[in-house]
């Protein structure tokens, strides 16, 4: 990890496209300057892996630490007990503490390849460290009592909610005193100054930035990163197949490279410059290449996202498969495979089967649409058929299954 003058990092930020607000440029920017800073971004455990969304903030942590300051993972062993209800429809399921705990573990996966722990570097901390043994009157009186409730309900992310006239429950107002006072525990314990975070948490950081200046009289920053979405205005991180996982075992490092080598032709540019450690000018002028060209624009970022998180054989493994698949019309053999018993196909399988079963399809509904637009190939050839029985001997070598022009699949016998 290459490291940069602690000056750097709101330059860097801001020239990348990372900066979307900020509670007081010039204090923090005269703080990192003098620095190093402490600072963190709050991640609750509500599954197994980080997906793509997440992938944003990863790197400005990563950038923080590169600058000369100490990052915070904060996971959210207390307040995913409780649940988020920023900006969504309904109240999150409630998890176990087991499951919590498994999630975290499977996190920290992903942290462990973009920044580096240890003493006098990054720290990993739970929540769950000051919020489960919290006393709820003491915690009423002494913390309660500077929150009001009139301000609580007019942040977007609870306006909207009630807007639409969908329920609210107390469970989850709390979460916005809890996610507060996990600032106010950071800087009082960690003397972390600076909270960051996605814009949907700009009034959970504003929480925290209140409480922690009224009980610990603390000069304390927040910084939120822009919600970003896709040229074509889908929101980043989903693909047709649902959430692009980062851990290795929910979604390939193949499947992961395709994803980036599919991007838009209008987000190559950008996405380099927030997805990678690439030199700005190289991004601008990756993004700009025109025509076919601006495919090798497009293998530079999947490759240098792949590396960053699965290392530069599983990218190099990767883009040989894209290509072996792509260019030659061959099978690969990175591809995500589908691994049949034979009583699997003791009579037969349908081909619209195989694709759900391979994840290229939802539903059989979506299989048979994507047939019947003429999207889906068997060993290159046009599928006419959803009910197409495969059998165990059109089995006996790999089957390559084909969804549009990008997405591919193996399906092979035990």
């Amino acid at each position: 990890m290459t490291y940069h003058p602690k000056s750097d990092f709101m330059a860097i930020i801001m020239e990348r496209g990372f900066l979307a607000d900020c509670t007081d440029y010039q204090g923090l920017d005269e703080a990192l300057v003098k620095g190093p800073v402490t600072a963190y971004i709050g991640y609750d455990a509500t599954a197994k892996s980080l997906h793509v969304g997440h992938l944003l903030n990863v790197m400005l942590l990563r950038w923080f630490q590169k600058t000369g300051h100490k990052p915070i993972t904060l996971m959210g062993g207390g307040t995913t007990k409780v649940g988020d209800p920023s900006f969504r429809a309904e109240e999150r399921p409630l998890l176990t503490t087991a499951q919590i705990d498994e999630n975290i573990g499977g996190m920290q996966k992903v942290f462990d390849r973009y920044l580096a722990y240890g003493e006098g570097k990054a720290t990993m901390l739970n929540n769950a460290e000051w919020l489960d043994g919290l006393n709820y009157l003491d915690f009423l009186r002494d913390i309660g009592r500077h929150f009001s409730v009139n301000r609580m309900l007019s942040f977007e992310s609870v306006k909207s909610r009630l807007d639409r006239e969908q329920s609210l429950s107390f469970l989850e107002f709390n979460y916005m005193i809890l996610q507060a006072y996990d600032f106010l525990e950071l800087n009082r314990r960690y003397g972390c100054r600076l909270q960051m975070g996605g814009s949907d948490q700009w009034g959970n950081i504003i929480n925290g930035i209140d409480l922690t200046r009224r009980v610990l009289d603390q000069e304390i920053y927040g910084l939120t990163t822009p919600l970003l979405t896709t040229s074509d205005g889908r929101k980043m991180g989903k693909s047709q197949g649902g959430a692009v996982w980062l851990n290795g075992d929910m979604l390939s490092p193949y499947e992961f490279w395709q994803f980036w080598r599919n991007t838009t032709d209008a987000d190559v540019g950008r996405f380099l410059k927030l997805y990678t450690e690439l030199p700005v000018a190289e991004c601008d002028r990756l993004g700009a290449l025109a025509g076919s060209e601006i495919n090798h624009g497009k293998i530079v970022l999947a490759n240098e996202v792949t590396r960053l998180l699965h290392g530069a054989e599983a990218a190099a493994a990767a883009e040989a498969t894209a290509r072996e698949v792509f260019e030659k019309g061959g099978m690969g053999d990175d591809l995500p495979t589908l691994t049949l018993s034979v009583a699997d196909v003791a009579e037969g399988i349908s081909v619209a089967q195989l694709f759900v079963r391979s994840g290229l399809a939802k539903s059989g509904k979506d299989a048979k649409r994507l047939i019947a637009e003429g999207g889906a190939r068997l060993n290159d050839d046009v599928v006419v058929d959803a009910g197409q029985m495969i059998g165990a001997g059109e089995l006996a070598g790999p089957v390559k299954l084909t969804a549009g022009r990008k997405r591919h699949a193996l399906v092979v016998m035990e």
